[in-house]
């Protein structure tokens, strides 16, 4: 078990993508679940689920990942901004583009997850977990 799961995801994605894995599985978390559905929005991963094993085990979460036709992942790179012994929290006005805007920046808002560009959309403000690109 990690003490850093976003950390954890969006590294499991990077490498995932690297190596040319068509999906990845990780331990069930409601939070790692909503920055998934954040992702596959952005269009940077595919579809979502999740997988219980058995009666009474613990869920998975399998997240597919997306390759351009060239068969390079839609991932090229990510950076943790915020971690578990040092959370930075930004208001709405900066949030900015992340690579030219092809990019995004992750925000956990008390909206919920939002993209850079919902959070300056809405006036939001919070802690911003990571960049992806």
């Amino acid at each position: 078990m990690t003490s850093d799961r976003v950390g954890d995801f969006i590294i499991r994605l990077k490498n995932a993508g690297a190596i040319g894995k068509k999906e990845v599985r990780l331990p069930y978390s409601n939070h790692i679940h909503a920055i998934a559905r954040k992702l596959s929005a952005l269009g940077f991963v595919g579809k979502v689920s999740t997988e219980a094993k058995e009666e009474g085990q613990k869920k998975d979460l399998i997240v597919e990942l997306v390759y351009t036709a060239h068969g390079e992942a839609k991932i090229r790179g990510v950076k943790r901004l915020s971690s578990p012994g040092r959370r930075l929290y930004a208001p709405a006005a900066d949030a900015h583009r992340v690579a030219g805007g092809t990019g995004a920046r992750i925000i956990s808002t008390p909206n919920g997850i939002l993209s850079d560009a919902e959070a300056r959309r809405d006036h939001a403000g919070g802690e911003t977990l990571f960049e992806i690109w």
